[in-house]
């Protein structure tokens, strides 16, 4: 799939950190469609440009500058919690998703361009993540009350 936007956001979900959240530079894209409301009575809406799997992206090679990965990162949730609704779940084989996500991430962005990765260790911490992709992050900066959110960021070398 040929795109013309810059920039790719491939676990988009609600588009939480996003401030323009309709900004036209951005593919958004995500593996489900879901209108819910929360148990605090917000409403929830996960509508992607392009429903795809972050592991099997229909992208070409080096079609972005930016891709911003921000997975699933709690592998134990209840199917109907809040949080699985408003953040997804990791699958039982996870180290491998998650090594599939960081390879088709990288095999999208261009040469020299740039892949933002965010984690909340709430469950898994950031060293088990980075094991899983032959690259190494230029910087990060640990965020929220905890501290368990990171961003991380990458630059792709060849």
């Amino acid at each position: 799939m040929k795109i013309e936007k810059k920039i790719l956001d491939p676990c988009c979900g609600s588009r939480m950190f996003w401030f323009e959240k309709d900004n036209p530079d951005v593919l958004f894209s995500d593996i489900r469609e879901l209108e819910d409301t929360l148990c605090d009575g917000r409403k929830l809406k996960v509508s992607p440009d392009v429903v795809a799997d972050f592991r099997n992206l229909p992208f070409e090679n080096e079609s972005f500058k930016l891709v911003v990965f921000d997975p699933p990162h709690m592998e134990k949730l209840g199917e109907s919690s809040w949080m699985a609704k408003k953040y997804g779940v990791l699958g039982l084989d996870w180290r491998t998703d998650i090594r599939q996500g960081f390879s088709e991430c990288f095999r999208v962005l261009k040469e020299d361009g740039i892949l933002i990765f965010k984690w909340n260790e709430a469950q898994v911490r950031v060293t088990e993540l980075l094991k899983l992709t032959d690259n190494k992050p230029l910087f990060g900066h640990r965020t929220a009350k905890s501290g368990k959110t990171i961003w991380l960021c990458f630059m792709k070398r060849i």
